[in-house]
């Protein structure tokens, strides 16, 4: 019996119980990523002798390398053996567990480098000082910003203004549907769902405030003991400096107490990708799809 469920805030407590003893590297192991981001992935969970399983999409069974601390070979087993007629993808593993495959399975797997799913990592120090050449364009933008802005205020996102940070990314789609720019409906939903379950998944969420009107929002939690993991940033690009500033002073107020921000990938998505690298990611972390070369 398939035993694949949708994902529920409910099973926050007993995903999250076995995420943080894992203690993976990358954006896909962390629930907030799970549940915002399930209907558009088809996402489905369910647990195998204390080890956490995740399948994506509906015609070709995608899952993740299982999270969990024992177990992992007899987690592997199970998914070759219930899908030993079909096609069957291990997809975004990073070089260590790469390794665990190309030793316990020989053979069995193809891999491939996704460049397209490999998470920015930042150090913290960076993102909060932007010190240095390469970051010289990201401190201009936020000086034309205070020019331009002086009253400019900070706030942490809480039921006072949450309801003007969901009014903002809703003018933000407009405008950008306005424009002509295609592919957002999706994030769309995904970004709506983080903010009607702001308090239940404990995201931390930061805005600017000019003029009155909140202008960006950038939203994140844990993904590890040593990383914050940025989920949504928005802001009105017609604004100069509300990306950059609402970037670094999330990163002040909300992520000091880790080494590291993953800011999340790029999509292959051109135009992300260069904002991304503009910022000079101390890790680009790369990941392959593992897929069974017989079925």
């Amino acid at each position: 019996m398939d035993k694949f469920k949708t994902v529920e805030i409910s099973d926050k407590k007993w995903i999250e119980n076995i995420l943080k003893k894992t203690k993976n590297p990358s954006l896909e192991y962390n629930f907030t990523t799970l549940f915002i981001w399930q209907e558009i992935y088809n996402t489905k969970v369910r647990e195998y002798k204390n080890c956490l399983l995740v399948r994506f999409g509906k015609e070709r069974n995608v899952f993740l390398f299982p999270a969990g601390t024992e177990n992992i070979k007899a987690a592997v087993d199970f998914i070759l053996e219930e899908n030993k007629d079909r096609y069957v993808c291990i997809g975004g593993i990073v070089e260590e567990q790469k390794v665990f495959l190309e030793k316990n399975y020989p053979g069995v797997f193809d891999y491939t480098e996704d460049r397209d799913m490999s998470d920015y990592i930042y150090t913290t120090e960076s993102l909060t000082t932007l010190k240095g050449k390469k970051l010289s364009s990201k401190r201009n933008h936020i000086n034309r910003f205070v020019e331009n802005y002086p009253q400019w205020s900070y706030e942490e996102i809480s039921e006072k203004n949450i309801d003007e940070v969901i009014n903002m990314h809703e003018e933000w789609c407009g405008i950008m549907k306005e424009s002509g720019k295609n592919g957002l409906e999706e994030e769309g939903m995904a970004v709506r769902k983080a903010l009607k379950y702001y308090k239940e998944l404990e995201l931390h969420g930061g805005a600017i405030r000019a003029d009155g009107n909140i202008i960006a929002f950038e939203l994140g939690d844990e993904l590890n003991e040593q990383t914050f993991l940025v989920h949504i940033e928005k802001a009105f690009a017609h604004i100069q400096g509300a990306y950059p500033m609402i970037n670094k002073q999330f990163v002040i107020h909300n992520c000091q107490n880790y080494k590291y921000v993953d800011r999340e990938e790029d999509t292959g998505d051109e135009g992300l990708r260069r904002a991304k690298l503009s910022y000079n990611p101390c890790i680009i972390l790369k990941k392959y799809n593992a897929v069974k070369n017989e079925y």
